[in-house]
């Protein structure tokens, strides 16, 4: 397994930042690292929506959503060959706002080799990531 993980506090309430992050239609918007979000059948988001995502350099993932606690987390699954993604993203109120912290896991059979092999990529994405939630999530 391989893990990739980033934290970074944000001045803006859990709630706020939970609104930015569960809306994943709208991450083109502020990510870089996504180019298009596509919820397949208009499903709601919830356990079971599956999620078409795309990203330069990499090619259209399905994810499929499989826990969320409202308001604080939610997780989603891609499944490759010999190896799954799992991606975590969570929020907790801090004194000063809130914190992010987002994670891949990268399991299976070839899950190491392929975080190996992506390690820069993965790391600049997940990176953007965090610093487009926080500027979307402190804009008002």
């Amino acid at each position: 397994m391989r893990r990739f993980t980033i934290t970074t506090d944000i001045a803006a309430p859990a709630q706020r930042v939970w609104e930015v992050m569960s809306d994943v239609d709208r991450w083109p918007e502020w990510t870089p690292s996504v180019t298009s979000v596509t919820r397949q059948g208009g499903a709601p988001f919830a356990v079971g929506t599956r999620v078409v995502i795309r990203q330069p350099k990499f090619p259209p993932a399905l994810w499929t959503i499989t826990a969320i606690e409202p308001g604080r987390s939610f997780t989603w699954v891609a499944r490759g060959p010999g190896f799954q993604s799992v991606g975590t993203h969570r929020v907790d109120p801090t004194p000063n706002g809130s914190r992010a912290t987002l994670s891949l896991d990268m399991e299976g059979p070839l899950g190491g080799l392929f975080g190996r092999l992506t390690r820069g990529i993965t790391e600049r994405y997940i990176g953007f990531e965090a610093n487009g939630l926080k500027a979307r999530s402190e804009r008002a």
